[in-house]
């Protein structure tokens, strides 16, 4: 065999490599977002809520994880998690059979949250990215999600 066949056939493997640990590494931080609140916990989950309801989201359910693993004997920092629900986005992908497969991921979740360095910080899925992955009605309806709860979230960031 060549050398250069050899050298090019080693060059192919390692870039293989590469490309896949790259994309290894990277995926937690594209698939989710966070980023540090202008606002104490408390403010900022009252700003969020207040502002979600007036973009005509509702909230079926809020995650007190601080209270639930206290009943369990663990002592966290502060941290909610909202369930976030638009019937109008939700419809569209609940009545089409084909596109029922992402409602595990729905409703949408946003997190709030504190960490040791005192901080607020907020937490959410791209959903845009996801949706965009799955083409068709999804991606169009998730693309409007993403871009309203960015907009929800922009209350609470810089």
């Amino acid at each position: 065999m060549k050398k250069e066949y050899v050298f090019g056939i080693i060059g192919l493997v390692m870039g293989i490599f590469l490309t896949g640990f790259y994309a290894y590494k990277a995926a937690p931080g594209m698939m989710l977002k966070e980023a540090e609140s202008k606002h104490n916990f408390e403010q900022s989950v009252a700003v969020f809520t207040q502002t979600a309801e007036e973009m005509g989201w509702s909230i079926p359910t809020v995650h007190d994880m601080k209270e639930t693993m206290n009943k369990f004997g663990y002592e966290v920092r502060n941290a909610k998690v909202f369930e976030l629900c638009h019937p109008d986005h939700a419809y569209k992908i609940l009545k089409l059979d084909d596109e029922r497969i992402v409602s595990s991921m729905m409703p949408c979740r946003v997190s709030i949250y504190e960490k040791s360095d005192g901080k607020t910080y907020v937490s959410w899925m791209n959903t845009a990215m996801m949706g965009n992955m799955m083409g068709g009605v999804i991606a169009e309806v998730m693309g409007i999600a993403s871009a309203e709860s960015e907009a929800m979230i922009s209350s609470l960031i810089d």
